[in-house]
């Protein structure tokens, strides 16, 4: 006859077979900083692109003559 504490370590067991996650937040790691790396990517084109460059300039010039 089997005991009941064995059955029911034996069923617990058997419950949690396959919800085994510690990996996961790896892989959601590893995705995120791939997009936080594609966006900087992004970001950086766009603000090194020669319209974009002018469009500072032009404004960080105005902040700095601004008469007081």
């Amino acid at each position: 006859m089997v005991r009941r504490g064995t059955a029911r370590r034996w069923w617990a067991r058997l419950r949690t077979i396959g919800t085994d996650d510690r990996g996961m937040t790896t892989a959601e790691y590893a995705v995120g900083t791939l997009a936080a790396c594609a966006l900087a990517a992004v970001l950086y084109k766009v603000v090194t692109s020669g319209p974009v460059q002018a469009l500072l300039r032009s404004v960080i010039e105005r902040a700095i003559n601004v008469q007081f």
